[in-house]
């Protein structure tokens, strides 16, 4: 069902390759007579404006209550192709480390498989608040690192324990949740 939140969701799934060629085509600002820095500030708005539906797609989908199965498979896969396209710009301009970048998409794409399987079983595996902060973290560090902001590479490696250390969480979750099922 396409509604309001799964249509939002879908925005950021176009707004995030357009972010990717911003990020990785800075000339294109500095040809047109714009110095190299509004590359970085468009790049950033996009990536903020696509943030922004994150939040307002769930809000809309509880309170309006619109929450529907494409949705709850979307949503997340739209979250991970707007940070994935983030780091994988930055880590392909250089400010990145690859490892970090690596290592923060390996966790999403396992996590994002998982939540699928368990949204398709019926299960109930909710992002914990570890999830929540590791999430709000990863948009911080990329926002510091579109800006050149100091102590965004200190950002980007705490996002990365926080997203290491929030998998746990959410596999020892899915865990559990199978394993309810399996005594019922």
């Amino acid at each position: 069902m396409l509604n309001l939140p799964n249509t939002l969701a879908f925005l950021r799934i176009l707004l995030a390759p357009i972010m990717f060629w911003v990020i990785l085509n800075p000339d294109y600002f500095t040809q047109n007579g714009y110095h190299v820095s509004w590359n970085y500030y468009f790049a950033a708005l996009i990536f903020v404006l696509a943030s922004v539906t994150d939040f307002f797609d769930g809000y809309i989908a509880r309170e309006w209550n619109q929450m529907t199965m494409l949705g709850a498979i979307i949503d997340p896969l739209a979250d991970k192709m707007l940070t994935i396209a983030a780091f994988l710009g930055l880590m392909m301009v250089g400010e990145a480390s690859a490892w970090a970048i690596y290592i923060i998409i390996i966790r999403e794409l396992f996590i994002t498989g998982i939540r699928t399987v368990a949204v398709s079983e019926g299960l109930d595996v909710k992002a914990s608040w570890s999830g929540k902060v590791k999430t709000v973290v990863q948009m911080f560090a990329i926002g510091f690192l579109l800006m050149h902001w100091q102590f965004a590479q200190e950002l980007l490696w705490l996002a990365v324990a926080l997203t290491l250390y929030s998998g746990f969480e959410y596999l020892w979750g899915f865990r559990a949740a199978l394993l309810g099922v399996k005594k019922a």
